[in-house]
């Protein structure tokens, strides 16, 4: 299922629960969508709007925020922030912007928060992997770049704000936090403009701001295996939601799949787990979460999460076997989805 075709239905589930403006509302006040494809992913923009002019205005700005994040922090534009980084930051101390340093920085605290499981030099290594053409690399060439892969080569000075890598080989990817980032730009960009109920989704991340119509808004967690059902559904408000899963991009070779979330540790693609999905206040927390959690495995995982206050998460193990961080052991009932779209267990 393509993600235009899983958020409808999962906008379908939605509206189920929602009551209708009545009244004056109706003539005026309306629900507004908007899609791109940017980042290389589906951009969704959905909310509630006094009148249509300023709904559609604010839904162009976030589109144009997602365009400007993706001008500057893709790594496959060869005149972006990042790549030029990537291009210079072995040689010499790189100037950058001060939302870059701050990105920067936050990857780090992630790193060390997750004893380096969340690691954006993965693409030392994980450059190597081509989804698309299906390649990946020979043992030897993951052995020759590994040591590329490190946070601690990732040398920020405050005070000049520059970056510098510790040595050659180095290369960084925002992959596992930026969407996130992008997403909590446009909901404040959304907040600046009055809106209250809205939601932006980039790809498997979500924030929401207010209810829907005097109800949660209802994200679905896609079964990683089956990917015309949902396993779970969870109700939102004022808060984020972020999925990553090995299903997402991914090739097979011999029955082995090789998919983007990079073991820093390896240099190969994790296993043990199929997707994770993180609950908390913002999507560069939980986007920033959901890989360190999959590369970590369900045990390791989940007292990670447990250690941080406000966030919870659901992770689905190789065996379609879930489990649930602690705040949501109460809830299971009203998560899960009816036994037909359950995981095969």
């Amino acid at each position: 299922m393509s993600d235009k075709a899983f958020f409808t239905f999962l906008l379908k589930v939605a509206l189920l629960c929602v009551p209708l403006p009545m009244g004056a509302a109706l003539a005026h006040a309306q629900w507004l969508t908007g899609e791109e494809a940017i980042m290389g992913t589906a951009i969704r923009v959905e909310l509630w709007a006094d009148d249509k002019a300023t709904g559609e205005a604010a839904i162009a700005a976030v589109m144009e925020e997602m365009h400007r994040i993706d001008r500057e922090m893709s790594p496959y534009k060869p005149e972006s922030e990042l790549s030029r980084i990537n291009r210079e930051a072995a040689k010499s101390p790189v100037p950058i912007s001060a939302e870059m340093f701050d990105i920067l920085s936050r990857s780090i605290e992630f790193s060390k928060l997750s004893g380096g499981a969340f690691d954006i030099t993965f693409s030392s290594v994980g450059y190597l992997y081509d989804y698309r053409h299906h390649i990946k690399p020979t043992d030897k060439e993951i052995e020759r770049a590994l040591p590329g892969i490190n946070y601690r080569h990732i040398l920020l000075d405050a005070k000049k704000q520059t970056v510098k890598f510790a040595r050659p080989g180095v290369r960084i990817d925002l992959g596992g936090i930026g969407k996130g980032h992008a997403v909590d730009n446009g909901i404040a960009l959304l907040k600046k403009r009055n809106i209250t109920q809205a939601i932006i989704t980039a790809g498997g991340d979500s924030r929401v701001i207010g209810d829907r119509g005097g109800r949660p808004w209802m994200v679905g967690i896609r079964d990683p295996r089956r990917k015309d059902n949902v396993v779970a559904v969870i109700p939102l408000i004022n808060s984020a939601i972020s999925t990553s899963g090995d299903y997402e991009r991914y090739f097979e070779i011999d029955g082995v799949r090789y998919h983007h979330i990079i073991n820093p540790k390896t240099g190969r693609s994790a296993t043990g787990v199929h997707s994770v999905s993180v609950i908390g206040p913002d999507a560069t927390t939980t986007d920033g979460l959901t890989k360190p959690v999959f590369i970590l495995g369900p045990g390791k995982g989940l007292r990670l999460i447990e250690s941080i206050p406000g966030i919870d998460a659901v992770i689905i193990d190789v065996d379609g076997k879930m489990f649930y961080s602690s705040g949501l052991q109460n809830r299971k009932r009203e998560l899960f989805v009816p036994a037909e779209s359950s995981p095969t267990q």
